[in-house]
C-alpha cells in the first residue's frame, strides 16, 4: 500500500483547507485510515480515523466540530475537511493506513500553516 497526501498550504485563521490521501496498491488490505499531525517540537498525534468497513469516524477532541474525515471508495481517496482553522492547527499532516495484519503505512506528509 502506498499513500500520497495533497492539499496542504497556508491559510489565515478561520479559513478552510481540504487534505486528500490517495491510496494505491493492495487496497483491500486496508482496515482503517486516518490522519495524524506533528507540530514542531511536539509528538505526532492522531487527528481523526475512519473505519474501512463501517465508515465510522472518530476525532480528537481538539478538532471535533471543525474537521470532517471522509472517504471516496471509488477513488481510493480519503479526505480531511478542515474548517475554522486555528494557528494551533499548524503542523505536518500525515495520512496513515492500518492494514489487516496490524501493520501501518504512512504518507510523506503535507504542511498546513495557519496564520493569526
Amino acid at each position: 500500500v502506498q499513500l500520497v497526501e495533497s492539499g496542504g498550504g497556508l491559510v489565515q485563521a478561520g479559513g478552510s483547507l481540504r487534505l486528500a490521501c490517495a491510496a494505491s496498491g493492495r487496497i483491500r488490505s486496508i482496515d482503517a485510515m486516518g490522519w495524524y499531525r506533528q507540530a514542531p517540537g511536539k509528538q505526532r498525534e492522531v487527528v481523526a480515523f475512519i473505519a474501512s468497513g463501517s465508515g465510522s469516524a472518530n476525532y480528537d477532541d481538539s478538532v471535533k466540530g471543525r474537521f470532517t474525515i471522509s472517504r471516496d471508495n471509488a477513488k481510493n481517496t480519503m479526505y480531511l475537511q478542515m474548517n475554522s482553522l486555528k494557528p494551533e492547527d499548524t503542523a505536518v499532516y500525515y495520512c496513515n493506513a492500518v492494514l489487516i495484519d496490524y501493520s501501518r503505512v504512512w504518507g510523506q506528509g503535507t504542511q498546513v500553516t495557519v496564520s493569526s
